[in-house]
């Protein structure tokens, strides 16, 4: 398979996804826009492998596979089709190696860990999953100062605060419980309340709390991005488009009442393309250099 052939797969892979972040890569320049598909799909196929494991799989296998193969690409015998078109992109982009591995961590912690008695541990859990996604995601940017790290880190632990939130049912039908237990004992929720799905006003004020949280990680990554060179600022739009389509989701949660166990919270289509349309405009006239006089 050439490279141009793993590519096509990684694309055609993210956009049959309906991901909410195959419609902000539209905006980005071919050659890293394909850099964002190839990413997506290693971490879409990395978490599958835990999440929906074939029939017959054994997952723990199956990421330990994942571990050697990043291992191999790096050092040039790439084997798997997602692996080869990243191989290809690692002649342009520098993704440390250890990036990827730390992903794979936080995916295999989904493994041997369904609860998190502190928020310090859910945030360790976090930034492997999600902050390490948008880390790499810099490298393809190719931003230059610094503190865009610390606003991919922030704004990954409110996307993943976010789908912690939005998927409180569907983790509680798998025995997952992704809210910090301190949290739901400071609010008098029990677990059991929460896995039997019960509605209660300690609910209410429990998710209250945690959408607060996440506005905050949210706001935190707002703050650092106003502070970030200007092009910096435009090489993280998408980044941006995807906030705005994340704050969207939690803004659902807040004007339903934080009612958690109704219909999954879904942004649609057309919504997500109107958000990316709108961000991308204003950032680009926002960047526009003024004519001297």
């Amino acid at each position: 398979m050439t490279p141009q052939e793993a590519q096509a797969l990684c694309t055609a892979y993210t956009k049959k996804s309906g991901s909410n972040f195959y419609y902000s890569f539209l905006f980005l320049p071919r050659h890293r826009r394909e850099a964002m598909y190839t990413i997506y799909a290693f971490c879409k196929l990395v978490d599958s492998a835990v999440d929906e494991p074939a029939p017959g799989s054994h997952p723990s296998e199956e990421v330990a596979k994942w571990r050697q193969e990043i291992s191999a690409t790096y050092q040039g015998h790439p084997t798997q089709p997602v692996t080869l078109s990243l191989a290809a992109h690692l002649q342009t982009f520098d993704i440390p190696e250890s990036l990827l591995q730390e992903l794979i961590t936080g995916v295999e912690m989904d493994l041997t860990i369904n609860r998190f008695t502190t928020f310090p541990e859910l945030y360790q859990y976090c930034y492997r999953v999600a902050s390490v996604v948008g880390l790499i995601c810099l490298k393809i940017f190719q931003t230059q100062s610094p503190a865009a790290e610390d606003y991919a880190v922030n704004l990954g632990l409110a996307f993943q605060l976010t789908n912690i939130l939005r998927d409180l049912k569907s983790d509680a039908e798998h025995n997952r419980i992704y809210l910090p237990l301190e949290d739901l004992q400071r609010f008098g929720y029990p677990e059991q309340a929460l896995l039997q799905q019960q509605s209660t006003p300690a609910l209410v004020d429990l998710v209250k709390y945690e959408c607060e949280r996440a506005r905050s990680y949210y706001q935190k990554a707002q703050t650092i991005l106003q502070g970030l060179p200007a092009s910096d600022q435009q090489s993280l739009v998408v980044a941006e488009i995807m906030r705005g389509v994340y704050s969207r989701i939690l803004q659902q949660l807040e004007e339903q009442n934080y009612q958690v166990f109704g219909p999954r919270v879904r942004i649609s289509p057309m919504q997500r393309l109107a958000i990316a349309a709108n961000i991308w405009v204003r950032s680009f006239f926002s960047h526009r250099v003024a004519p001297s006089v």
